[in-house]
């Protein structure tokens, strides 16, 4: 059995700047997939080459996005840009 490590979330963030990311909404099964660009202390997000992801269905490339932190479930690398 895997044990959980809790990571502090502003280092972690500020290392996945530049890469590819995915972020998952609280709602609708969302996600965006992008570069992330640079978050703050509130953890607002800013993603670069966004595409939407609904469903797990693609809705297309949607360019650069500010996502509001109160919106977002998680945060992950994209491990399929890889």
């Amino acid at each position: 059995m895997s044990q959980f490590v809790p990571v502090n979330p502003k280092p972690f963030l500020r290392s996945l700047v530049g890469e590819r990311v995915v972020v998952t909404l609280k709602f609708n099964e969302t996600q965006y997939k992008g570069t992330l660009v640079s978050s703050d202390n509130y953890f607002n997000v800013q993603l670069r080459d966004t595409e939407e992801v609904v469903k797990g269905k693609s809705g297309g490339r949607i360019g650069d996005v500010f996502i509001r932190c109160n919106n977002v479930l998680w945060i992950g690398q994209d491990l399929e840009a890889k």
